[in-house]
């Protein structure tokens, strides 16, 4: 018994751990969350440590000395808005399962968490008739002009809106970000949605993801204050952080 204390003492000896977010983390939705556990040890490596995140774990077999070892971890943050995580706790059941020898590891971190898509009934859009649309403008010759900027892909991206040309000048994939100017474009209005302001921030947020997929310009209204349509990535984070940190008066 006094061995297995010994050795589990040293196996978590010198372990530090960090913790790698997505951008866009949504309330109720399982997200990856990247564990990277380091090694500082300079000569022995360390087996079967155990992670706990929440009320979730994975267990990492084997880390070198000297090494960084990362695994992915399925979170599910249940509210919207900064979510934080201060701690995490690494356990050791190396050499035997039945003595497990623990310690927790502050991190202080803190998470933008959008809120849950939920799809309703307002939206009442021909979706097909506004893509139709704005897929006619982009094939008009010059339609480069309304070009707010480009910028590295981003996984997710629609691929019309991949730039080609400079894409195989720097073989790098590079997408467009587009005004709203000769577009079909809508503004999400929070008032005009029924229900509590749950429900009107989650049917929101579900209309942003819809306008971004089908490459429509998008802009939201809440009470006295306007965001433009526009379509880009920028955007869309812009708006689901609003929506995110939205409090009533």
């Amino acid at each position: 018994m006094a061995l297995s204390g010994f050795l589990g003492r040293r196996n978590l000896k010198n372990l530090d751990i960090e913790i790698h977010t997505p951008d866009e983390i949504f309330s109720g939705i399982k997200t990856p969350i990247t564990v990277s556990l380091i090694n500082k040890k300079k000569f022995l490596p360390s087996f079967l440590i155990k992670v706990y995140l929440k009320d979730n774990s994975i267990l990492l077999p084997y880390i070198n000395n000297n090494s960084i070892k990362d695994k992915e971890i399925f979170i599910t943050f249940d509210k919207r808005g900064i979510n934080k995580i201060e701690t995490i706790k690494i356990c050791s059941v190396f050499p035997f399962n039945f003595f497990i020898r623990c310690k927790e590891i502050k991190i202080d971190l803190e998470v933008l968490v959008f809120p849950k898509p939920k799809k309703c009934k307002i939206f009442s859009d021909d979706f097909n008739k506004i893509k139709q649309q704005n897929e006619r403008l982009l094939k008009f010759k010059g339609y480069e002009g309304d070009l707010t900027g480009i910028r590295d892909y981003i996984k997710g991206d629609p691929l019309k809106l991949i730039h080609w040309k400079l894409s195989a000048k720097t073989d790098k994939l590079k997408t467009k970000e587009l005004s709203s100017t000769g577009f079909q474009s809508v503004i999400i209005n929070l008032d005009d949605i029924k229900g509590s302001i749950e429900d009107k921030i989650s049917c929101a947020t579900y209309q942003i993801l819809s306008y971004y997929k089908r490459v429509i310009p998008f802009g939201l209204k809440i009470g006295k204050t306007l965001y433009k349509p526009e379509f880009s990535r920028k955007q869309k984070l812009k708006l689901l952080r609003v929506l995110a940190l939205y409090k009533k008066d």
